[in-house]
């Protein structure tokens, strides 16, 4: 197993080999899909320290050469734009590492270390009838426009792929899941496109309208109307494809 180190921090390489090569009967899961078809992420405590192991899916067929030859796997790509991050000023879970097994030139096993953040909430908890959430979402309107105005597209910007701490009112926001990331200027419309997996709630897109239209210069119903029009768009697609496999598991 080949292990690549982050500058980062400082857990031994031989404590990391250790955990993964246990990974199965070590931590607690914090979140495991179905066996040999999702990502698997455990929570485990080394030297008084939590840290996050995602075990990767093991890739289809031609990935699993693609990701050896070709392209960067999930997990060099996760560890790679963690640090990118974390230069750029942008919060996200300290990486720790990545690590990757290969057999007969494919590869079968890839994993992604980072130390375990403690949180509040993330953008699904968001509840405008509860007290100060229109400050905490003003807030994370103001955050995206930073990735923006730092040329950061991330593509899974999506309800659980921000965690929130309160902080009193200070709040810090990190991205997690990060193997979807393009890093370039992004125009108004691929702006807007950003916001469109986060919410189907109109009200909540009202209030991120008028706070990104503040920061960019640009009128308020234009900001609304092209972040609404490709939130529906995008959730369109989705029931689109709900419906058919729904169709496809009847038959």
């Amino acid at each position: 197993m080949k292990i690549f180190t982050s500058k980062y921090h400082e857990l031994p390489k031989e404590d990391i080999e250790e955990i993964l090569l246990n990974f199965n009967s070590v931590g607690q899961s914090f979140f495991a899909g179905k066996k040999h078809r999702r990502n698997h992420i455990k929570v485990v405590e080394k030297d008084g320290k939590n840290f996050n192991i995602k075990s990767f899916k093991r890739p289809n067929f031609i990935n699993r050469y693609v990701y050896v030859y070709f392209r960067e796997s999930k997990a060099e790509r996760s560890f790679k734009f963690a640090e990118e991050l974390i230069n750029k000023g942008i919060g996200t879970p300290k990486p720790v590492a990545f690590a990757e097994e290969t057999s007969k030139g494919a590869l079968t096993e890839s994993f992604y270390v980072s130390e375990h953040l403690g949180y509040d909430l993330t953008f699904r908890d968001l509840d405008l009838s509860i007290p100060g959430h229109k400050d905490i979402l003003c807030a994370f309107t103001r955050f995206t426009f930073k990735l923006h105005e730092n040329n950061i597209e991330f593509l899974d910007h999506s309800p659980g792929n921000t965690l929130i701490q309160l902080n009193d009112g200070n709040y810090q926001f990190y991205l997690v899941d990060l193997n979807r990331m393009k890093f370039k200027p992004l125009n108004f419309t691929e702006r807007m496109k950003n916001f469109a997996r986060l919410t189907s709630d109109m009200e909540k897109f009202k209030i991120m309208a008028k706070e990104y239209a503040a920061l960019i210069g640009k009128p308020e119903t234009e900001v609304f109307e092209k972040m609404w029009q490709y939130n529906q768009n995008f959730f369109n697609r989705r029931h689109k494809k709900e419906m058919l496999k729904k169709k496809l598991r009847s038959k």
